[in-house]
């Protein structure tokens, strides 16, 4: 699923501006699994934003509203019906939900409410690891269903480098185990071992090392 995770209160305050009253969208689809967009997370914000304007002086008028996902147009009647009624739109759902949005509602502001991270899994409760970086070109069928352009730091694509330990753990960091190890050992122990001969064209990758969200109100459950 597709990992998000809330940007600074202050970010989305700039950009409301003197925007006037507010509806805070939120989405039933995947920023809802991965606990930063779905209808807690917009009940949560529409109060964190009274606060902040209360605060300051001022009062912001901002209701909520949950649709099941903010990417497909089926869910949209009960938006089309209310979305006259404010100045702007923040969207809780990740980058193409706020796409899909503002396309549909071309005159009104529709605003971020998240930053759309990675694709990948829960580990724990509020925890998330990328596991695709949607490249355009799987090779999981041929590598054990181990992803090596975002389980490797290298993202090499043709076996591992020079710096696997003997424990088989990355030159990287050694709580993260090597890819092409983990590919070895599930290959072989599928009898599909020669598949890791097999060559394909070098890419030119950047920016490839794993990411990881702990989600804010989490960080302390795990230590971090």
């Amino acid at each position: 699923m597709i990992i998000a995770h809330r940007k600074p209160l202050e970010e989305i305050v700039e950009m409301l501006g003197q925007l006037n009253p507010v509806l805070v969208l939120g989405c039933g689809g995947c920023t809802s699994i991965c606990l930063a967009g779905g209808q807690r997370e917009a009940e949560q914000l529409a109060a964190d934003l009274r606060e902040d304007y209360g605060n300051r002086g001022g009062q912001l008028e901002v209701n909520t509203y949950t649709i099941e996902r903010q990417c497909n147009a089926d869910f949209f009647a009960d938006i089309d019906r209310l979305a006259g009624d404010y100045q702007a739109i923040v969207s809780t759902a990740c980058g193409a939900g706020v796409q899909f949005v503002a396309e549909r509602y071309p005159r009104l502001p529709v605003l971020p409410a998240l930053n759309t991270d990675f694709v990948g899994f829960d580990k724990d409760v509020g925890w998330y690891e990328e596991n695709c970086r949607t490249c355009g070109d799987c090779v999981l069928g041929e590598t054990g269903g181990i992803c090596p352009v975002t389980r490797c730091a290298k993202s090499l694509f043709n076996g591992p480098c020079g710096g696997t330990r003997a424990d088989g753990t990355c030159e990287v960091d050694p709580d993260i185990p090597c890819a092409w190890f983990e590919i070895h050992k599930r290959l072989r122990e599928q009898g599909r071992l020669e598949l890791i001969t097999r060559v394909r064209p070098a890419r030119e990758w950047q920016n490839q090392i794993r990411r990881t969200v702990i989600q804010e109100p989490y960080r302390e459950r795990y230590g971090k």
